[in-house]
Parts: structure tokens; C-alpha cells; sequence
């Protein structure tokens, strides 16, 4: 059924004409999050293709809208889906679509928004460390030298010169969010300007340049204990990347590469060898050295 170039609502939304309210709601989950703008920055017609999807969930999720256009069509609903016929109560569970992947819940309704912390944790860290076969077996201390970022001690990681603090973002109001009007409604998007932080730094610390962390080397004391087996992870809390603007470090890894030896076998905590003997050394018996 088409109108005026518009396409079948359920053949917009990909659903059958006897599908459910639940089945409706995903198909517009998935394809929503598949052509929204902010996934797709650079493709007009993502932008076009998202205004299509909503146009049509905004009359499929409505009973009494549903009704009208299975029985007219196009011309039942009229100017249903635009400004004059638009109810923001069908719009009420986009928080449950959005708020996953865009980390607020108000993406179409009035309201400010939920502003997003600027703190950021930190990334984990890989360090790999080789063992010789009997470090391994007996436990050993290591020293595994890291380069990572560290919390500037100047601004101890505000990114703010030393007696400054961030300013409310003049873009966003201190929202951290902008809003666009795109057809009948709005969205809001993260700001640009403080990435959603609802502020910004004016007076950056001199020795990080803003950024609140330093990239320095440090030596981690690493106690392998005995026993441990090739590709065995030690976990260092905290020893990780410092985290961004005042957020949690992240954690350290140090995974441990075990080589071979070159007479033992382990198998779980046991050791085995292979040692040839010869015919009579079986029929006599004998007794054979095993270096340990």
C-alpha cells in the first residue's frame, strides 16, 4: 500500500500486518539503532531512512492510529505522524530503545537530558612475561617494566590549571546535550563541544596540556608463585591507564609465557619424562639417573 511515495508502514518496518506490539517495537528497536544519526555521521541517507522508521512506528505502536490506517491506509491517518497528530505518549519507552547506547533516556521527549560524567576510566594494560620452565614450576619475583598513564600530579588529574576549574559549556548550557530538530521531532545528541560533560576546561594545566594524565614508566614487583601454567594471568588492580579527568585507573595484566623444557613434560603438578633403555637393561633391570 503507498501514498503520496510513502511506503508500507509494515513493509518500512520490515513486520507482517498481523504482528504483535512487541514484535513491532523490536523491529523499530533494531533498525532505529542500525540508521540513527549518530551512527551514521556521515551518510545522509541514514538520516532519511531514520525519519522513515519513526514516521512509521509512530502510527503502528498507536492502537487507534494502527486501526485507521489498516482500513484507510495513508489517507486514514493524514497528517498523523507529523506535528499536529503527534502524541509524545507513544515516544514514552523510547528511554528502554536508546538509553542503552546513547546513555540517556530522553532522546525525544522536552526534558534536559541525564548530563554524562566527564570522568573516564582508564584502560587495562597487557604486559607479557616469559619464564623459563623451572620459574614455572618453583615460583620466582619478577620485575616487568610498564608505560602507562599516570595522573598528572600537577593537576592531579583535573586537566585544569592549578586554582581553575572547568566552566559550563557554552554550546550545551551545561546540558551536555544538543538538541536538532529533524522532521516532526527533535533529537538530542551528545554535545560536540564537552562531549556531554556540561563543561569545559578554559585555563589548561600547563603540564599535562588539559589532558590530566602523564606518560611515565614504571617497574611492577611481579611474584609468580610456583606452580603456574603458560598463559596464566596476574591481575594489578589499578595499575592500569589512569583514568581521564579524575576517573578510576584501569587494571594491569601481566600474562605469563612458559617455555619448554628440554627432557620434562608437566602434566597439572606432575612432571614426566621419556628416558631409552635398551633390551638387556629391560630383561636385567637396571637403574638409571634422572637429573632433577
Amino acid at each position: 500500500m503507498a501514498n503520496n511515495g510513502k511506503r508500507d508502514y509494515y513493509e518500512v518496518l520490515g513486520v507482517t500486518r498481523t504482528a504483535t506490539e512487541v514484535e513491532i517495537k523490536s523491529a523499530y528497536r533494531k533498525l532505529a539503532m542500525t540508521y540513527h544519526p549518530d551512527r551514521n555521521p556521515n551518510n545522509p541517507d541514514a538520516e532519511d531512512k531514520f525519519k522513515e522508521l519513526t514516521e512509521a512506528y509512530a502510527i503502528l505502536a498507536d492502537a487507534e492510529k494502527r486501526s485507521l490506517y489498516d482500513r484507510f491506509g495513508h489517507a486514514g491517518v493524514g497528517n498523523a505522524g507529523g506535528p499536529a497528530g503527534f502524541d509524545p505518549a507513544i515516544f514514552q519507552d523510547f528511554g528502554d530503545i536508546f538509553g542503552e547506547f546513547f546513555g540517556f533516556g530522553d532522546l525525544f521527549g522536552g526534558g534536559g537530558g541525564r548530563r554524562r560524567s566527564r570522568a573516564q576510566r582508564g584502560a587495562d594494560l597487557r604486559e607479557d612475561l616469559n619464564l623459563e620452565f623451572d620459574e614455572a614450576f618453583f615460583g620466582v619475583e619478577k620485575q616487568v617494566k610498564v608505560r602507562r598513564h599516570e595522573a598528572c600530579d600537577a593537576c592531579h588529574g583535573s586537566g585544569a590549571a592549578a586554582g581553575k576549574a572547568p566552566v559550563q559549556c557554552q554550546t550545551c548550557n551545561g546540558r551536555g546535550q544538543v538538541r536538532y530538530q529533524q522532521g516532526f521531532f527533535s533529537i538530542a545528541r551528545t554535545c560536540p563541544t564537552c562531549q556531554g560533560a556540561g563543561s569545559v576546561i578554559t585555563d589548561p594545566c600547563p603540564k599535562c596540556k588539559g589532558e590530566g594524565r602523564l606518560l611515565r614508566e614504571r617497574t611492577v614487583e611481579t611474584k609468580v608463585p610456583a606452580g603456574v601454567e603458560d598463559g596464566t594471568r596476574i591481575r594489578f588492580s589499578g595499575l592500569g591507564e589512569a583514568g581521564a579527568f579524575g576517573g578510576p585507573a584501569g587494571d594491569l595484566y601481566v600474562v605469563l609465557h612458559v617455555k619448554e623444557h628440554a627432557f620434562f613434560e608437566r602434566e597439572g603438578n606432575d612432571l614426566y619424562c621419556v628416558v631409552p633403555v635398551s633390551f638387556p637393561q629391560v630383561a636385567l633391570g637396571t637403574e638409571i639417573m634422572v637429573t632433577t
